[in-house]
């Protein structure tokens, strides 16, 4: 395991790997747009990183214990339920005649905006990694 600048920085990173996979299945989708009775896919990460991020940064709130009054029950989890992107078929769209429900309009708008978050998030990490760099270096001159 690496040095961890922030939770931020984390969150961030795993926030650019999704993203990627999202450019990567809507990609797949374009290219599948004469593909006869092709759904086009998506996912869906937000929800879950959401959650993460509510995690990560949670002000050490008490929580409610569960009551075990017997050992056979089952043990709560403490971990959510939600861990993994959520893949599903964006069918909003009226087929064609050959069964295909690929709007073109529509996967280039999600692959542009999925983009400019993609080049937002590196900004980011490029400013934060700027920010620690110039740190490093003010404190080799002392």
């Amino acid at each position: 395991m690496g040095i961890v600048i922030s939770q931020a920085h984390e969150l961030m990173k795993e926030a650019l790997n999704y993203r990627a996979q999202r450019q990567d299945m809507i990609a797949s989708n374009i290219a599948n747009a004469d593909t006869p009775f092709y759904r086009p896919r998506d996912i869906d990460f937000e929800h879950m990183l959401a959650e993460k991020k509510a995690a990560m940064f949670a002000k050490n709130e008490p929580t409610l214990k569960l009551a075990n009054t017997n050992n056979a029950h089952m043990h709560a989890s403490d971990t959510p339920h939600a861990t993994q992107t959520t893949l599903f078929f964006r069918d909003g769209h009226m087929a064609r005649n050959d069964g295909n429900s690929v709007d073109l309009d529509v996967e280039t708008s999600e692959m542009s905006k999925n983009s400019v978050m993609f080049n937002a998030l590196i900004a980011s990490i490029k400013k934060s990694g700027a920010t620690f760099k110039s740190v490093i270096e003010a404190s080799q001159k002392l």
